[in-house]
């Protein structure tokens, strides 16, 4: 920290600095409370989104019910493969987070009148099961992105809150106090010099 200036010029500085931290923290408390809100919706989009994945796991299980076999398994694994998971991209707050679009499969069809009436149940609940996890995955990218941007805006706010900020106040105080006594201390020094001469005067008269 550099030493205190007890000086006109620094006295400025330090009310220009005040005036700049005073003018960006409610930007800054703004930013904060935004980015709070938006933490605690991610935070409820990946409950809804587990939520979703057991509801989903339980419909899965009454279609495995009917496989009976593995074989059955692996044929309606095989007819979901994920070629591309489209995202895209959001500003909040001011900065860019992932969003969740959908997941493309691949192209694959099947002999209806060869396969159980569940098969297509299974494979449309598999590919929601899917898409569930890859949002997900994005939904946890937008929570640790949120979060590492609101811990540090609450770092800048306390910071200007609780050091900046009283720091300029009492480095203002300080200086007005020290000018104020440099002032009183130059009138006596007049004063004195004044009536030294007035002294000397006398003498030579």
């Amino acid at each position: 920290m550099a030493k205190l200036k007890f000086t006109k010029t620094e006295q400025k500085n330090q009310q220009d600095q005040l005036k700049q931290f005073q003018r960006f923290l409610p930007t800054l408390q703004l930013k904060k409370q935004q980015l709070q809100a938006e933490v605690r919706l991610s935070i409820e989009a990946l409950e809804a989104n587990l939520a979703a994945q057991k509801t989903l796991e339980k419909e899965l299980a009454s279609c495995i019910a009917f496989f009976g076999n593995d074989e059955a398994a692996e044929f309606i694994a095989s007819k979901v493969r994920v070629t591309k998971v489209v995202a895209g991209y959001a500003n909040i707050a001011g900065i860019n987070i992932p969003t969740f679009d959908h997941v493309e499969f691949e192209e694959s069809s099947w002999n209806l009148f060869e396969t159980g009436w569940y098969v297509d149940d299974a494979i449309n609940a598999l590919k929601s099961a899917v898409s569930l996890r890859e949002a997900y995955r994005i939904i946890e990218e937008q929570y640790r992105l949120l979060s590492e941007e609101l811990r540090t805006t609450s770092q800048r706010v306390n910071l200007f809150e609780k050091v900046k900020i009283p720091e300029c106040k009492e480095n203002i105080r300080k200086i007005r106090i020290m000018l104020g006594d440099m002032d009183t201390a130059a009138v006596a020094r007049s004063k004195i010099a004044k009536s030294k001469g007035a002294a000397h005067a006398e003498e030579v008269a």
